[in-house]
């Protein structure tokens, strides 16, 4: 086989380029063996085969740089550059990441996991390179989704500007285009970039610049008829307009025409885009067929495309997403928002119930939640759903447009907490953190899935900046109320009444405080109160006080850095109150970022499953 003589880029480059072809397919049944029994990002990966192949045999990483957008296309890029061996790990505890990681591989030129960060990282290297009279290649490959991000056209503004050598390379799986047409634009596309063609065209220009009279006239007209042409044939105004020069569309699955473009690309002077079109899930039908499904998956059975059953206990994502269904039926000024994942926040039940309701506002976080701001400004009641990890970056839109305004916005926040697998970009371990001393924000953590659908009409009924924040997976299985009952604004509940200690849960960390009370007084005789909190902000001080009152000795258990987050507000609350003396252990994610592993794996590591906390009251009472 092809691909087990590949160990780095130069073996690759010793291949002629008619054995490529083989070498992609070789790719494409490795990706699918190994990715059907770990699970990963598929479908992205199966379309950037040849596209991955061309940069690898035409630049030279890590002396080029290849920065890739999120990095869920990046597979290939990793089997080619020394991790073959390795790639059954991706994404599994203590293996590989599933993303580029600069402390994993010199060719890993920058850490991603965010959409929309290439240009801007590439561009900062483009220039650190001049700098240093580096004459190094950076490319730059985002996705069409991912050039929906602010991000992204600001990096493309600025490269635009300086003039810079960068090349942006869009990987676009959407648009659809006639064979026609993409085949005729390709071919143009190829002999743009050649240099013949360039220097024509430059003494074109110089030639009717000193024609008399006349020359500048015919010059301008020149350029607003091949202005012309190219809008008419090919996308590329907008970028043109940025300051690129444009190529494409091209074919992303034709290797020799890709190879043909990339040795022509380094030859431009200043920012080149160029315009690849592929296929997601190519070469394997039911990821081409339904390439939604396709895109993050777990284990699969390769010859079906099926998956195995999920658990029987339903997910938080689904009580929120059919929940807000049902809350919108009696209230026709509720709407929902979500930022390029109506499926992974619950949201695809209300666009289907209710479209014109909904809004997906693509990859650009902040723009959703200051549009939920100007909705709510005019009268109506926005729902914003967006993973915990990305809402850190509407920070400001957040303080800014909705809190300080005190509008009635509903933050959701799915994945909160320990995700697993997609490791340290994707764990939502921060919100508590970064949210809670917003002014008139008020806070809210379910412990089960109920208690989340109580949550959110909680938050819908009070007129104001509210975040609920959730995780990810199956609950408990507990039964849903008929009808949604909504709780008291900052008030917790006793669930476990014990004299020694009391152990506050917030969330995800409740239930697991509640065994770990079992475990206590079956194993050890200790005799524990169990607190959940159910809102981060405002805190319920008299339950709180009380507690620290009778036992002396307070545990607070959260699925979140412990710096600055939910036990720091019960510090500051027992300070604030003249109980600063009581004894208390904060329990949760400690200066550091997690890997990647399952997340009862992680949640064991940090200390915060049953047994751990557990471990940790017993520790705990001897002092």
């Amino acid at each position: 086989m092809l691909l087990e003589t590949i160990q780095g880029p130069a073996d690759l480059k010793q291949l002629p380029l008619e054995q490529l072809a083989g070498l992609a397919e070789e790719i494409r049944s490795f990706l699918l063996s190994t990715v059907s029994e770990t699970g990963g990002h598929l479908g992205s990966n199966l379309g950037a085969v040849e596209l991955t192949l061309a940069l690898h045999y035409c630049f030279c990483t890590p002396a080029d740089k290849i920065v890739w957008d999120v990095g869920h296309q990046a597979y290939i890029h990793k089997i080619l550059t020394g991790r073959r061996e390795m790639f059954y790990t991706q994404r599994q505890y203590k293996g590989i990441s599933g993303f580029p990681k600069r402390s994993e591989s010199e060719h890993d030129a920058f850490g991603v996991g965010h959409a929309s960060t290439s240009i801007s990282a590439a561009l900062g290297m483009v220039v650190a390179d001049d700098l240093d009279q580096r004459k190094n290649r950076v490319i730059a490959v985002i996705g069409d989704g991912s050039m929906t991000g602010g991000i992204a056209f600001e990096g493309l503004n600025q490269a635009g500007h300086l003039k810079k050598n960068l090349i942006v390379i869009l990987n676009d799986n959407e648009m659809s285009i006639s064979k026609n047409v993409g085949a005729f634009s390709s071919f143009v596309s190829r002999k743009m970039t050649t240099r013949h063609f360039r220097e024509l065209k430059r003494e074109m220009k110089d030639l009717l610049t000193n024609i008399p009279a006349f020359g500048k006239d015919i010059l301008k007209f020149a350029r607003r008829a091949e202005n012309s042409l190219k809008g008419f044939l090919t996308p590329g105004a907008l970028f043109e307009a940025l300051g690129f020069d444009y190529i494409g569309p091209i074919d992303g699955h034709n290797l020799a025409g890709l190879i043909e473009v990339f040795n022509h690309a380094g030859e431009f002077d200043g920012p080149l885009l160029i315009h690849v079109m592929t296929t997601k899930g190519k070469g394997y039908l039911p990821a081409e067929e339904t390439p939604d499904k396709f895109h993050g998956v777990g284990a699969f059975d390769l010859t079906t495309g099926k998956s195995p059953p999920k658990s029987s206990s339903v997910s938080y994502t689904e009580v929120f997403g059919r929940t807000l269904v049902d809350l919108a039926r009696d209230d026709q000024k509720i709407i929902a928002i979500t930022a390029a994942m109506p499926d992974g926040t619950g949201l695809n039940y209300f666009a289907e119930a209710m479209p014109d309701r909904f809004f997906d506002v693509g990859i650009a976080e902040q723009h959703g939640v200051c549009f939920a701001a100007g909705l709510a400004a005019d009268g109506y009641k926005p729902v914003v759903a967006i993973y915990s990890s990305f809402m850190q970056r509407a920070y400001d839109q957040v303080f800014h447009d909705i809190c300080l305004q005190n509008l009635p916005v509903v933050i959701a926040m799915d994945r909160a907490g320990l995700v697993g697998d997609d490791g340290p970009t994707h764990h939502g371990v921060f919100d508590l953190s970064f949210l809670r001393h917003l002014p008139g924000l008020t806070f809210m953590a379910p412990k089960d899935e109920n208690e989340l659908g109580r949550m959110l009409k909680t938050a819908l009924n009070l007129n104001k900046p509210v975040a609920i924040r959730y995780p990810r997976g199956a609950g408990y299985g507990v039964s849903l109320d008929k009808t949604v009952q909504p709780l008291p604004i900052g008030k917790g509940e006793l669930l476990r009444e014990g004299a020694d200690l009391t152990i506050i849960g917030i969330g995800s960390t409740v239930i697991p405080a509640l065994k770990a009370a079992e475990l206590l007084a079956s194993s050890e005789g200790i005799s524990a109160a169990v607190v959940n909190a159910r809102f981060i902000k405002p805190l319920d001080a008299e339950l709180i006080l009380g507690q620290a009152r009778f036992t002396s000795k307070i545990i607070t258990v959260e699925e979140n850095v412990i710096q600055g987050g939910f036990g720091s507000a019960v510090l500051e609350l027992l300070h604030d109150n003249g109980l600063g003396h009581t004894k208390v252990r904060r329990l949760g994610i400690a200066d550091m970022y997690v890997e990647q592993g399952s997340q009862a794996q992680l949640r064991k590591d940090v200390g915060i499953d049953a047994e751990g906390i557990a471990a940790s009251a017993k520790a705990f009472i001897k002092i």
